[in-house]
């Protein structure tokens, strides 16, 4: 099950936040854009599973029915962060289900008999880096709108988006070394860095926190859903963070 979860979730992510273009969102609303969107969801799965499998072409419809949803929601309301996670959600537990329906998509595929275990991993790995980094921009991008006029004015151009996706990394690289405990030397050193702003109490003192917890969270999410396929790949607990010494 854990093998097919993996590839899933590397084709979901190839698919929403890799082969899906700035244009291909804004336009979302557009037939051709929904349809051209779906199609590259089938062919990341299929590619990834080594399979043309029928739970595909659902994983698929699944996909482009979600995606009308969060469409005609930001078409009625205002969009935000709130439509982004919901749609996310729907995505990955769309995954879930269908990796729980069809446990074996992967090893009836034609990778499984071609490479060795490491194949999976590599995948899910390649796809935890993406989502904590990327998709993280996006959804603390999305959650800062409302809060826009306290962004420091004299920040450098995409400064603070390079920032997060350091910082978002660097939180990856610290939960899959097994050394989370290093999360809070990030912050402190941080926060130094960011004393001048958020000592104040003012709008940009704020943005900044706002913005930085937000990341982290997105980040320890992430890396902790990551671990826990990786466990499940492994064989060992899904919860467990520190490798067991005994």
């Amino acid at each position: 099950m854990f093998e097919t979860l993996a590839a899933l979730f590397f084709a979901h992510i190839l698919a929403d936040y890799v082969l899906q273009t700035e244009r291909m969102v804004t336009t979302k609303d557009r037939p051709f854009t929904l349809l051209t969107h779906t199609a590259a969801v089938y062919v990341t799965a299929g590619l990834a599973l080594g399979s043309l499998d029928w739970w595909i072409a659902v994983l698929a419809a699944i996909h482009l029915l979600i995606d009308i949803g969060k469409t005609l929601w930001i078409k009625n309301h205002a969009d935000g962060v709130k439509p982004h996670l919901i749609d996310q959600c729907a995505h990955l537990i769309t995954i879930a289900v269908i990796a729980a329906s069809a446990p074996d998509l992967w090893e009836n595929g034609i990778w499984a008999a071609k490479t060795t275990a490491w194949a999976p991993q590599a995948m899910l790995l390649i796809a935890g880096a993406i989502y904590t980094t990327r998709a993280g921009g996006f959804a603390v991008g999305k959650l800062m709108i409302p809060f826009t006029a306290g962004a420091p004015a004299e920040s450098l151009p995409a400064g603070g988006m390079m920032i997060g996706q350091l910082e978002r990394g660097l939180i990856y690289l610290m939960f899959i070394a097994g050394l989370p405990a290093g999360i809070g030397f990030l912050i402190a050193a941080k926060s130094i860095l960011r004393f001048d702003a958020a000592s104040k109490k003012n709008a940009k003192a704020e943005y900044v926190i706002i913005g930085t917890l937000a990341s982290f969270s997105w980040a320890i999410a992430i890396s902790i859903l990551t671990l826990a396929i990786n466990n499940g790949l492994n064989g060992a607990p899904l919860l467990e963070i520190m490798p067991n010494s005994n």
